[in-house]
């Protein structure tokens, strides 16, 4: 069979579709993109062309346009349903044109229909659209372009009424017949200090004193992951107000007409040094069969299940004696832990951990709805909040249904959500956290789940910011109306963007004006300060509009069909006044000017997507003595160099038996694929104390008799000492991944405090000491 050019779908049909372009333009903290896809119709007849494609949630879509034969087309922003109406009617007189809408089902799906693509002609379509860069705990600002498009379940009984995404045209990687393009501008007046990129990149060129920046995919970019940017700025946690003038020619009652304000804040709030020890935590995790492919597209990478367990194994391990948890694993179906959530204790502990090692990627689709249901439906434990956790690689077709339930019941809970691995649906994990006041996380490429849920458990157990307030103090005769939704939550470390409308008569340009925000954290009164000039800067795309725009239809545009009346009212006006696209319009142009109408059958092209080739890890059945066959990995937490190169802290006593313990515990790492960190974790109490036994000695490479005849004070609980020696392990051998196991660590430090009392320094001089540790003890004095 020959091949013509290879430009054909698996159906052996020619692609229209020959590359996509991005321009990206990155100033501080914003993003603007403009991105084009061209087309060329190579057969004889005229094509429809459809192509479905990703884009981040907080993308703010303003501009649609056609060139089409040297003549540009700029499409108009309209009703979703007059737009349908319109293109069809077009179609059917023999008319060119073109309609962009978001997916009935998702805020982060877009499809582009070019319709009368005559034979031999071409057509580039262009969208342009901004949205603000979320703030990494590093201090790294993170842009994606997404390339990935996971096909959505689809819920049984469900209409297919989205954007035609439930059976998606997909070829492998190789046989992908367009290419993708992108040139990256980034400025900050803080200065640049680096760029990295999980995608090729051409030399990485610098302007003005490193103030800006030029960055481009390699050639032969394949659509195997999606393309990050993090762009580590210098002084990036700084408060700022910008203020931007308005369309002078709009009317003066709309929002385009007046300036925008964007407000940026970093809240300094204090880390308490006595978390809380109350709560109910739920722990929400995906076991559909996409949860079986891997992190990424590293060879040694986890399963995506398997970091999903790991990281379940370290979230109980941190939970404080005296709190209430429960696990959920969901699919088609669900499965809950305990019937209701049951006090943590070691008896409790130790059953859930169990069954977490138990856990496969084995329920079939993607059904969060129904045990969201569930657990809310339970009744809520008195002066125990309920802090939801949830963990997905987010391919649901009800996203919509699903953030209106959490919606729902935003006032009981707060809910920390993590989208895992490329295609994570970013319209569901933002929309769940943005609905009840907690936090959203992404994980892709060599990024950790661990890490970023333990820093969520972290914020979770931090007292509750309360009575939060922001006021204005401006000049007389000038007022701010605010855009963004009131908040309800604040993290320390979280940045803070808030959108304002100014109306009034503005001030001369000298003068400034301030924002206060306020708050309460255990009984004080806390507020930060930002004070800025008042003078309207000009953009002739009018950013800070579009995202303030944006940032009020997220608030009231809650999905195709389920937007209440006088919302929906209040959305079409602000999407349509500002030109921002949202799921009750769509954009749509029309070329009318063509010497005659396109004749002949019009017919039907859908544009593929990559799919990701991932073969799974093969299993292997374990049977241990008087137990049920356990299922393991093969690849599991951090099996890598770096896991079986540990530090060799053991002092010379016992050093041949030692040895000994070594090649046992590298035997079990590699049969079992569990890291001795893991091991050391899953050995842990409930308490936060472990037991002086062989398991211990095992991951700590030592003879167990060694570690019992150099207890520096016999009259000191083995356990104590047992505890100690593991706290200065973790410290030795896993400094660089402190956030994961901080929690459970200052567990056992306290636990040690309250056991060994005055005794306690020396107990961890004497482990430093026996384990040869470079760490100062020091840093455990009260």
């Amino acid at each position: 069979m020959v091949c013509p050019c290879g430009l054909i779908t698996h159906q052996n049909e020619p692609v229209p579709l020959k590359n996509i372009s991005v321009t990206l333009s990155i100033c501080e903290f914003v993003a603007g993109v403009s991105a084009t896809l061209n087309y060329e119709n190579e057969e004889k007849v005229p094509l429809e062309v459809f192509f479905v494609f990703p884009m981040d949630e907080d993308s703010a879509v303003y501009s649609f346009e056609a060139l089409v034969e040297g003549k540009m087309i700029v499409a108009e922003l309209q009703d979703k349903a007059e737009a349908h109406i319109n293109y069809e009617k077009a179609i059917r007189q023999g008319h060119q044109a073109f309609l962009l809408e978001e997916d009935t089902g998702s805020r982060d799906i877009f499809s582009c229909n070019v319709g009368n693509l005559p034979p031999g002609s071409k057509a580039a379509l262009t969208l342009k659209y901004v949205q603000e860069l979320p703030l990494e705990a590093d201090g790294a600002l993170r842009y994606v372009l997404p390339a990935i498009l996971n096909p959505r379940y689809q819920l049984s009984g469900r209409p297919e009424d989205s954007c035609r995404i439930t059976k998606p045209v997909v070829v492998p990687l190789e046989d992908l017949p367009y290419t993708l393009s992108m040139v990256a501008t980034i400025s900050s007046q803080h200065g640049i200090e680096r760029i990295q990129c999980n995608c090729p990149l051409s030399p990485i060129e610098y302007l003005g004193d490193k103030t800006s920046a030029q960055v481009s995919l390699a050639d032969g970019h394949k659509f195997d992951r999606d393309v990050e940017l993090l762009i580590y700025y210098s002084g990036v946690h700084t408060p700022s107000v910008i203020v931007e003038m308005g369309k002078p020619t709009t009317k003066t009652d709309g929002l385009m007409g007046d300036p925008s304000a964007m407000v940026s804040f970093y809240p300094d709030i204090p880390e308490a040094q006595t978390p809380m020890t109350c709560g109910e935590f739920v722990f929400l995790m995906d076991r559909s069969g996409s949860m079986h492919s891997p992190m990424s597209k590293e060879n040694t990478s986890q399963l995506r299940i398997d970091a999903a367990k790991e990281t379940l194994i370290l979230l109980l391990k941190s939970l404080p004696i005296g709190c209430y948890f429960n696990i959920y694993g969901f699919g088609s179906s669900y499965e809950a832990f305990f019937q209701n959530s049951v006090t943590y204790s070691q008896q409790t502990m130790e059953e859930a951990l169990g069954r977490v090692k138990l856990m496969e990627a084995d329920l079939g689709g993607t059904e969060i709805l129904t045990p969201l249901k569930d657990i809310y439906s339970k009744p809520p434990i008195p002066g125990h909040p309920l802090q939801l956790f949830v963990f997905t690689d987010g391919e649901v077709s009800n996203t919509f249904s699903v953030i209106k339930e959490v919606k729902s019941n935003r006032l009981r809970h707060r809910c920390f959500s993590f989208g895992i691995g490329e295609g994570a649906s970013t319209s569901l994990i933002k929309g769940i956290a943005r609905a009840a006041g907690g936090m959203a996380e992404f994980i892709t490429g060599k990024e950790r789940i661990q890490s970023k849920a333990l820093r969520a458990l972290k914020w979770s157990l931090q007292p509750v910011v309360e009575d939060v307030s922001l006021s204005w103090g401006l000049p007389p005769g000038l007022s701010a109306n605010m855009l963004s939704p009131e908040q309800t939550a604040i993290f320390r470390g979280q940045r803070l963007i808030i959108y304002a409308q100014l109306t009034g008569t503005m001030p001369p340009a000298e003068t400034t004006g301030e924002v206060c925000l306020k708050y309460t954290l255990q009984g004080k009164s806390l507020e930060n300060k930002v004070t800025f000039s008042l003078q309207p800067k000009s953009d002739a795309n009018f950013t800070i509009h579009r995202l303030a725009a944006k940032s009020f239809l997220q608030t009231k545009d809650v999905g195709f069909g389920e937007t209440p009346a006088n919302d929906k009212k209040d959305v079409l006006r602000v999407s349509i006044e500002c030109g921002v696209i949202s799921s009750h319009t769509a954009f749509i142009a029309i070329n009318k000017e063509l010497n005659k109408p396109v004749q002949g059958p019009l017919v039907h092209r859908e544009i593929p997507r990559p799919v990701m080739m991932g073969a799974p890890v093969p299993a292997m059945n374990l049977r241990c003595a008087g137990a049920a066959p356990v299922k393991y990995q093969a690849i599991g937490y951090g099996l890598k160099k770096k896991s079986l190169s540990l530090k060799q802290t053991s002092p010379e006593m016992g050093r041949a038996d030692d040895s000994t313990n070594r090649t046992n515990l590298e035997t079990h790492h590699t049969v079992t694929g569990e890291d001795p960190l893991v091991q050391l974790v899953s050995l842990q109490k409930a308490d936060g104390s472990w037991d002086l036994n062989d398991s211990l000695a095992l991951v700590l490479q030592m003879n167990l008799e060694n570690i019992q005849a150099a207890v520096p004070i016999k009259s000191v609980d083995s356990s104590a000492w047992a505890t100690a020696l593991a706290v200065l392990w973790l410290h030795s051998n896993h400094k660089d991944m402190k956030c994961e196991w901080e929690l459970l660590e200052r567990k056992a430090v306290a636990w040690i405090r309250l056991h060994a009392g005055s005794v306690m320094q020396v107990l961890m001089e004497a482990a430093t000491a026996f384990l040869k540790s470079p760490v100062d003890p020091a840093i455990f004095a009260p």
